[in-house]
């Protein structure tokens, strides 16, 4: 079975993993000229680390895990107005027990497949022809190969989906704000703790830490407008009109944005899609099922997706067959991921100071009953999903 994956993100690579293994000629092309570095930290939670050890990339995983203790909100001062440690809920709470940047990730599943997958850097689908026993795909830097199965990996914007399914806007849904993220250098004094600061006007910043003396910085901001695509510069102006005079470590980020050459703006969105292939063309991950930063189980989604894809494709009679049991196996675990926290964007970036003071009060509350219960089902969504032992995955 020949397989083409656009995106070497997480689900892409995740994918090629297994397919190899279950003995797949497979190709991951990524129009990014290489592995993407930084973007924020992720967490592995429930069958999405059954997934990691059953590749047997735990170790890995573990020696590039960031040391975070906990979430905390902070005040314009710096002062902690409430506080969820890690293991308050057993290590699957808002910080999980195995957090890891998103760079770190991607590079640990691209060196795992490097040596078993063909990797184009640098090239992106252009065109899609489906026939009944292929898909002739044309590439952007010219020539036409023909694949069994095209998989489109390549995140909320997925040029894959745009070229199988449709236009961006029939499924792409808009949350009514914008993100900004990059790396800075640690200021010394987070202790392993993420601080999320909420300013008046629905702006939120936090600084995240991470290994080796950086830390992720983020502005995000509510707005029903919709800026459409932006150069880097413009989306720098825009970040930084937004956040005049916040108080807090924002006039440091502002100061050290421009020079960051992790710089990553993007709407925060979400994404339907019913059915989740056309023809042999598939979507995995965010191409096909996102629930936004907000929902928190995007990495965790797209690990069990590529599990669970690739034991299909290699158990099932049709590749037809196989996608319908693929997303039969995910819908309830998609619907439950892609739920929105209470309050949704609301909820994270209040608009007034009396919302943003009845916020730190929820959160200090979330270690007591009935909080604690109500909570506790919110994070459990990582496990809801029981993961097949697929034959033609498991054996050696």
């Amino acid at each position: 079975m020949r397989v083409l994956i656009s995106g070497a993100g997480i689900a892409g690579p995740a994918l090629a993993w297994w397919l190899h293994r279950a003995g797949a000629d497979v190709t991951v092309i990524e129009k990014a000229p290489g592995p993407r570095p930084g973007g924020h930290a992720v967490d592995l939670r429930g069958a999405a680390r059954t997934v990691v050890e059953r590749m047997g990339l735990m170790p890995d995983v573990l020696a590039h895990r960031v040391d975070e203790r906990g979430f905390a909100l902070v005040d314009e001062h710096g002062r902690r107005r409430a506080s969820m440690p890690a293991e308050l809920f057993g290590g699957e709470g808002i910080v999980a027990e195995i957090e890891i940047s998103r760079g770190d990730l991607t590079r640990v599943l691209i060196d795992a497949t490097r040596d078993q997958a063909t990797y184009r850097f640098g090239d992106r689908i252009a065109a899609l022809t489906q026939h009944d026993d292929g898909v002739d795909v044309t590439f952007a830097s010219g020539g036409t190969e023909r694949y069994d199965i095209v998989a489109g990996a390549d995140g909320v914007h997925s040029g894959v989906r745009a070229l199988a399914f449709g236009p961006e806007t029939d499924y792409v849904r808009p949350l009514g704000g914008y993100g900004a993220l990059f790396t800075v250098g640690d200021p010394g004094d987070l202790a392993g703790w993420f601080h999320m600061f909420n300013a008046p006007g629905g702006r939120v910043a936090g600084l995240r830490p991470e290994r080796g003396g950086t830390a992720k910085a983020s502005l995000s901001f509510r707005t029903r407008e919709r800026h459409g695509r932006l150069d880097r510069a413009a989306q720098q102006r825009l970040v930084t009109e937004r956040f005049a005079g916040v108080g807090w470590r924002v006039p440091s980020f502002l100061a050290a944005m421009p020079d960051a050459g992790d710089f990553y703006f993007d709407s925060i969105d979400q994404v339907h899609v019913d059915r989740w292939h056309r023809g042999r063309v598939v979507l995995l991950g965010d191409a096909g099922y996102c629930g936004s930063p907000l929902a928190g189980l995007g990495t965790s989604m797209s690990l069990v997706g590529a599990y669970v894809l690739a034991g299909e494709l290699t158990s099932a009679g049709t590749p037809m067959a196989a996608f319908a049991r693929y997303q039969e196996a995910m819908a309830a675990y998609v619907a439950e991921g892609t739920q929105l926290p209470p309050g949704g964007m609301a909820g994270f970036a209040p608009n007034s100071r009396l919302a943003i003071r009845l916020r730190a009060l929820s959160m200090g509350s979330m270690g007591r009953w009935p909080m604690k219960q109500l909570l506790a089902r919110q994070f459990a969504k990582a496990e809801a999903i029981t993961l097949q032992p697929y034959p033609t995955l498991t054996a050696p």
